[in-house]
């Protein structure tokens, strides 16, 4: 108990570690885009946390996998670095009774990918597209920060104002800067820009959204040439066109679990069956994980880091392939992913068991020399 005990901190200090740099960095990357949506408007600054929180258990459950096989790679081949590893082999720690061993905080690692991927993931994938839902219903007017320049995705427009309301229905100074085409969206005619004293927004009885300026002028020309016409105003009113919000989920992904137990739909099939894949996936890189952390002392620890890596790609890799795959009908739903896992399964159980028999070959051989 007291080896086992050792291992498994090992182990499971090694991934919360590798777990955290990973999440890190996925959500460091995932938090500037949406941070880049909000800067044009397209989504509400107040919603940002809320929706990283929401996609944490879609990440937890790819980066867990990965960071346990990480973690025992480099657990694991400290302690043959540092020459422990062979203290317990001399005490009758084999490879198979390490790879039972680890099989235990796999398993509980296996536990929470499961529980992430069958239902907190598609929970908050769902809670995700009701927000995006909300978002697609404000206007360029419901994000505006006063004091900044904002710029529609497109960029056909750039708005500015100077004061905003608490309540956003009031504004003060206010500056607009239009591009305008032709009807064939083909060729570019000469900006407009508008400015005025205040405005407010007004929603109409079909639902468009207007933004009543007051007190202002239009300018219609191209700069540095001397067909410019300013029109002086006391009410014009500007079309405030709604934000597109790119979604990164798909519906199917916000589906529970259980509705897709028993769909006939290929794409929910296939969805199931990646869902069903990640738990099983913890087991199968443990099992690749076992043997390729063992290294020689002279050769460092991160020998096999790479290959090691690498084949893990390869592994993930396949599985978004077939996933994909199976979604567009090129492979047969029946075959699934399961293939994937046996391959590497197969590979696996080939790590485990070839070296040894190598060395006890190498063994014999130089017996045979000797005698």
């Amino acid at each position: 108990m007291i080896v086992f005990r050792y291992l498994s901190r090992e182990v499971l200090v090694t991934l919360s570690a590798v777990s955290a740099v990973l999440l890190v960095i996925i959500m460091s990357g995932r938090f500037i885009k949406y941070l880049a949506q909000a800067a044009q408007g397209a989504l509400d600054p107040s919603v940002l946390f809320m929706i990283m929180g929401f996609r944490l258990p879609g990440f937890l459950q790819l980066i867990l996998p990965l960071g346990l096989f990480l973690g025992i790679l480099l657990a694991y081949g400290r302690l043959y670095l540092e020459s422990e590893m062979t203290v317990l082999s001399a005490t009758g720690m084999s490879q198979q009774r390490l790879l039972t061993v680890t099989m235990v905080p796999a398993a509980l690692v296996a536990l929470l990918v499961a529980w992430l991927s069958l239902s907190l993931a598609p929970l908050g994938v769902s809670q995700v597209q009701k927000i995006i839902a909300q978002q697609d219903a404000l206007t360029e007017f419901d994000t505006l920060v006063p004091g900044r320049f904002q710029t529609l995705r497109d960029g056909s427009r750039v708005t500015y104002t100077e004061q905003l309301s608490d309540d956003r229905i009031k504004l003060g100074g206010v500056f607009i800067s239009e591009k305008r085409f032709n009807q064939d969206k083909t060729k570019d005619r000469a900006p407009s820009v508008l400015v005025a004293e205040k405005g407010h927004q007004e929603v109409q009885a079909d639902g468009n959204r207007y933004l009543v300026l007051e007190n202002g002028y239009r300018y219609d020309g191209n700069p540095g040439q001397a067909d410019y016409r300013a029109i002086k105003y006391d009410t014009y009113g500007v079309l405030l066109p709604k934000p597109e919000v790119a979604e990164e989920v798909t519906e199917r992904e916000a589906i529970p679990t259980s509705e897709l137990f028993g769909h006939e739909g290929i794409r929910e099939r296939a969805e199931l069956q990646w869902r069903l894949s990640l738990p099983l996936l913890v087991f199968v890189v443990t099992l690749l994980a076992v043997p390729l952390s063992r290294v020689n002392p002279r050769q460092g620890r991160f020998l096999k880091l790479l290959p090691a890596i690498l084949l893990y790609m390869a592994y993930l890799t396949m599985l978004i392939s077939v996933r994909s795959a199976l979604e567009k009908g090129k492979l047969p739903i029946s075959l699934g992913m399961w293939w994937v896992h046996g391959l590497f399964l197969l590979i696996g159980l080939a790590l485990m068991y070839w070296e040894p028999l190598r060395l006890k070959r190498a063994a014999r051989r130089a017996e045979v020399a000797r005698g």
